[in-house]
């Protein structure tokens, strides 16, 4: 009965530390998240037109990217996560 009472307050602590830590990072809304993202694009060569913010609905976060002529794959610089809750 000790096993399963110590299995269950290790779930509930790992549960708890787990919600803290996404409540108490990411930013607290999408529109700020994408102001994020555009300042730090500021700070890149927007004009030869390879670096870019997009929005991910399906992971909750706007991605700084660079992007290059050669069909590759873009280079993710920054993730900006947003809670969604």
């Amino acid at each position: 009965m000790k096993v399963v009472n110590l299995v269950f307050q290790v779930f509930f602590l790992l549960v708890t530390l787990l919600s803290l830590i996404y409540f108490l990072t990411g930013y607290d809304s999408a529109f700020e998240a994408d102001q994020n993202c555009h300042s730090n694009l500021s700070n890149y060569d927007i004009l030869s037109g390879n670096y870019g913010c997009d929005h991910d609905t399906e992971t909750h976060q706007w991605i700084l990217y660079e992007s290059n002529d050669k069909k590759e794959p873009a280079k993710i610089i920054k993730k900006f996560r947003y809670k969604f809750l």
